[in-house]
């Protein structure tokens, strides 16, 4: 099922979901290079980072990453699954461990000549989220945020 591009989803209240979005001045084509070139990533986020860059996204494969929600805590390991990778518009992955679930959702959307939206939200469910999702919840917030503006910086430097 592909993303409706005009409608961010709505997740129930018992679902906690993290949201946040940004548009950047420069075609969705950049934007999304920048996005699945988990290599570079480096160069530019502070929040993901790439265990193997050997391993490309690629639909229904298992990619090895971390992240670190706030900068100075230590990196958190997952491998999530590559549910959905549809070109210059949408990278979903799913992230489950006993009693925990998260997907998370990448989204871009033309908004103009060469200004793309990009969406980040991220989903919980599980037995455990309700005991570590107050916890995790603001920093990861800002995390995604963070990754959001680093995003727009880095690309909006490269097509200068």
């Amino acid at each position: 099922m592909l993303p409706n591009p005009n409608f961010a989803p709505l997740t129930p209240w018992f679902m906690p979901s993290l949201y946040t979005e940004i548009e950047i001045n420069a075609p969705k084509l950049a934007v999304w290079q920048a996005l699945i070139r988990k290599e570079n990533w480096l160069k530019w986020n502070t929040f993901l980072y790439d265990r193997n860059p050997s391993l490309s996204f690629k639909q229904g494969r298992t990619v090895q990453l971390s992240l670190r929600r706030m900068r100075e805590e230590t990196e958190t390991e997952f491998e999530p699954q590559i549910t959905l990778l549809q070109p210059n518009v949408c990278l979903r992955w799913i992230y489950t461990a006993p009693g925990f679930r998260s997907e998370h959702v990448f989204e871009l959307q033309e908004v103009g000549r060469n200004r793309t939206k990009y969406i980040h939200q991220e989903t919980m469910t599980g037995a455990v989220t309700v005991l570590f999702v107050p916890f995790l919840r603001r920093d990861e917030q800002q995390g995604i945020r963070r990754m959001a503006r680093e995003l727009k910086q880095y690309v909006e430097r490269q097509v200068k």
